[in-house]
């Protein structure tokens, strides 16, 4: 692979009000994150919307302390699973939907690969989904 490039990290703080993933799309694009991956994700929900392993989705309306935060990131589209937890300290977790509010902060820090590689996304036949390819530079 040949001589490596240097990475570099992107960290933000996201305020009260904005929706994580259309937040998170958003960094991705202006940053011009190719491949990413989350390092950090800590903070506050008013609500959360996961979808589950079958695929149902959890709508959660209390405020909640988002506990973790992993994934990859990129020009592809992203791919993202968090762990909530309510004010009894029950956890649910899922992939990313819409829906997911900060309630008082997000702190957020993504390691962004792209000067060595690009995370694309493909339709996978077996699972309906798109997956990830990743390109080396």
């Amino acid at each position: 692979m040949g001589d490596q490039k240097a990475n570099r990290v992107i960290a933000q703080r996201l305020k009260p009000g904005v929706d994580f993933r259309k937040t998170l799309e958003q960094i991705v694009e202006l940053e011009r994150i190719r491949a990413g991956v989350l390092l950090s994700v800590v903070g506050s929900l008013s609500s959360a919307a996961l979808r589950t392993p079958a695929g149902t989705h959890i709508i959660l309306s209390e405020p909640l302390e988002l506990v973790s935060g992993t994934g990859t990131v990129g020009s592809g589209g992203i791919h993202v699973h968090v762990s909530v937890s309510d004010e009894n300290g029950v956890t649910f977790g899922g992939h990313l939907l819409e829906g997911c509010v900060i309630r008082t902060t997000l702190e957020l820090t993504i390691l962004d690969l792209s000067a060595n590689m690009v995370f694309d996304r493909v339709i996978d036949e077996r699972t309906g989904y798109k997956e990830l390819v990743v390109n080396y530079l």
